[in-house]
């Protein structure tokens, strides 16, 4: 939702929009946007098909594919509805959590590497390393640029490592206030500065700044049995959840 905002005065060309929709929202934010899709709908009352027709309006008037989440917290009545509607799976992540707690003592970053807040004029350097990390023969044209929202949002706390000066891995994250809930994004390194632990430090000064900020739980969403997945793992995270991403084409 925040990040669509972002959009909106950043690039107006996009055509970014999100609607709420039975207690959850709408998001689109262009064509191959990773968060382009309905969240957090159908908790606290059951999806209908009226509410699925909506949705499917919603992205057919942008030319995009329908996607929703869905996780074991729905009701059967709710996968049944996107199966005859004939939705595929698209994605299939696991949702982790961890207590922070404001007296733990995180370590100190590695030696040959610099952790440091990212300011938001650095937006575009850090959301081409996560497009880096993701296409290392380079991101397709529609996505080019599409990361960065994520590290200018309103009450984000992005983080870089740097080596030599040169920032070669980054790290986000949105600080829920209301929740006391800090969702960690956005991360990426650069193909080259794989395996130096600089991911579990950008994970470590992430939750440092959270604490600080007042927040209890801090939260990812990563692909199973992954690197990103065994990071988190190790720094205490637990699985909360998983959550399938289904997909309909637009007409």
């Amino acid at each position: 939702m925040l990040y669509a905002r972002v959009f909106k005065q950043t690039r107006p060309d996009i055509g970014a929009a999100e609607e709420q929709i039975c207690g959850g929202h709408m998001v689109f934010a262009g064509l191959g946007s990773p968060i382009g899709r309905a969240t957090g709908a159908g908790f606290d009352e059951p999806l209908t098909k009226d509410d699925v027709d909506r949705i499917e309006q919603f992205y057919r008037e942008r030319k995009a594919p329908s996607q929703v989440d869905l996780t074991p917290l729905h009701r059967p009545e709710t996968f049944e509805l996107f199966k005859e509607r004939g939705y595929a799976i698209a994605e299939l992540n696991n949702v982790l959590y961890r207590r922070l707690d404001p007296q733990e003592d995180f370590p100190a970053p590695p030696a040959h590497c610099e952790i440091r807040r990212s300011p938001v004029e650095e937006a575009e350097v850090t959301g081409s390393i996560v497009e880096s990390a993701f296409f290392p023969d380079g991101a397709p044209e529609a996505f080019g640029g599409l990361i960065t929202p994520l590290y200018e949002m309103e009450d984000a706390l992005p983080f870089v490592a740097t080596i030599d000066g040169k920032p070669v891995a980054c790290g986000t994250g949105l600080v829920i206030p209301e929740h006391k809930v800090f969702a960690l994004c956005g991360a990426g390194t650069l193909s080259d500065f794989r395996g130096r632990g600089l991911q579990t430090a950008l994970l470590q000064a992430r939750m440092r700044a959270a604490i600080k900020a007042g927040c209890e739980y801090a939260v990812v969403v990563t692909q199973g049995a992954t690197t990103s997945q065994r990071n988190a793992e190790r720094l205490g995270f637990r699985v909360a959840y998983s959550k399938v991403t289904v997909i309909k084409q637009s007409p």
